[in-house]
């Protein structure tokens, strides 16, 4: 799950496995698979840093678990 702010400053956490895609308009839009958009603070490109530093540390606690 990835943290965000909506454009009303509330916080929330999303899975980024249901993102589509981010456009930039220049509101940040993320589309998400089931129809749903969401309108976010953040950058496009900081929503990728996050997406990206979730999975990293999802791939190290899994690689943590399954060592043997």
């Amino acid at each position: 799950m990835v943290k965000l702010t909506k454009i009303n400053g509330q916080e929330f956490f999303i899975n980024s496995d249901l993102m589509e895609f981010i456009e930039s308009t220049p509101d940040t839009i993320i589309s998400l698979t089931t129809g749903k958009k969401v309108i976010v603070k953040e950058t496009a490109e900081v929503v990728i840093e996050k997406i990206i530093e979730y999975k990293g540390k999802a791939l190290r606690n899994w690689e943590i678990l399954h060592k043997g």
